[in-house]
């Protein structure tokens, strides 16, 4: 039984194993493409699907991870919307309907692992994007780990 999703995964860059067995990768998009350096860019989910609409049951999952664009600003075709994705106008909604739906999937006590790159948008403006105060996480890079708890 699948018990972690990620609802972002894009190329699983973080993973340490890409293919768990009781992971859910989940992604908008699958994608191939070269990037400017010559490396594969390959963003090949389980499930193509959108994290503001979840499509799975309440407290279906252990652990959610949510890893969602964080760039506003960005070329179209450069290779850090390819690699990251990007935020459209609406983000703040989009942002805030994510967490939602996070936390909706999660089962009681389950654990959310959020991560933000603060590069373009404050990590303080995602946080009043939901009502969830995070336990506790990386504080001091650009690049910020967070991990909440669904209460019981």
């Amino acid at each position: 039984m699948k018990k972690i999703l990620d609802a972002c995964c894009g190329s699983k860059m973080f993973w340490f194993d890409k293919n768990r067995n009781d992971t859910i990768y989940m992604d908008n998009r699958e994608f191939e493409d070269v990037l400017c350096d010559g490396r594969k860019l390959e963003i090949r989910p389980n499930l193509v699907a959108d994290f503001r609409n979840i499509p799975f049951q309440d407290n279906s999952f252990k652990l959610v991870v949510f890893d969602p664009p964080h760039l506003m600003r960005v070329g179209k075709n450069s290779w850090l919307a390819k690699k990251y994705g990007q935020l459209g106008p609406d983000w703040k909604e989009d942002i805030k309907q994510g967490f939602k739906e996070c936390f909706r999937v999660l089962e009681p006590y389950g654990v959310l692992i959020f991560k933000w790159n603060e590069e373009q948008i404050k990590l303080n403006e995602i946080l009043k994007l939901t009502d969830r105060k995070p336990l506790f996480g990386n504080k001091r890079a650009k690049t910020h780990w967070l991990v909440f708890i669904k209460d019981g």
